[in-house]
């Protein structure tokens, strides 16, 4: 019942609803999700966490960044189910279909780049 809880509680956060729906449509890092979500750093690490830990999401290390994509659903049988609903539902939902016009466009080269006051 604890790994049920678990992927229930995950999936109770808009924000955490929305960034796997954004990960349907591809990988994605976490400052490709900030910039689409228009959330801080920290938290979208946090809402990341929230849903790997339930299984929902994997990540891969790809140089400097690491991507996140939905999970294979090989770690609890309950977040496969619901991954698999969750790429049908919502996507009538005008808040989430705006989203997910963004992500085609969330360029990692623009949005990950640092200013030269950052580099500082």
């Amino acid at each position: 019942m604890k790994d049920f809880i678990r992927v229930m509680k995950a999936l109770s956060d808009p924000s955490r609803i929305k960034i796997l729906k954004m990960l349907t449509r591809r990988e994605l890092c976490v400052c490709e999700l900030q910039a689409g979500l228009g959330l801080a750093q920290p938290t979208v690490s946090k809402h990341l966490r929230i849903l790997e830990d339930a299984g929902l999401v994997e990540k891969r290390k790809d140089g400097l960044w690491m991507n996140y994509r939905p999970a294979d659903g090989h770690s609890s049988p309950y977040a496969a189910t619901l991954l698999g609903s969750l790429k049908h539902w919502l996507n009538d939902d005008p808040e989430i279909h705006a989203l997910l016009l963004k992500v085609p466009n969330l360029d990692r080269a623009a949005v990950c780049a640092r200013s030269p006051e950052v580099a500082r």
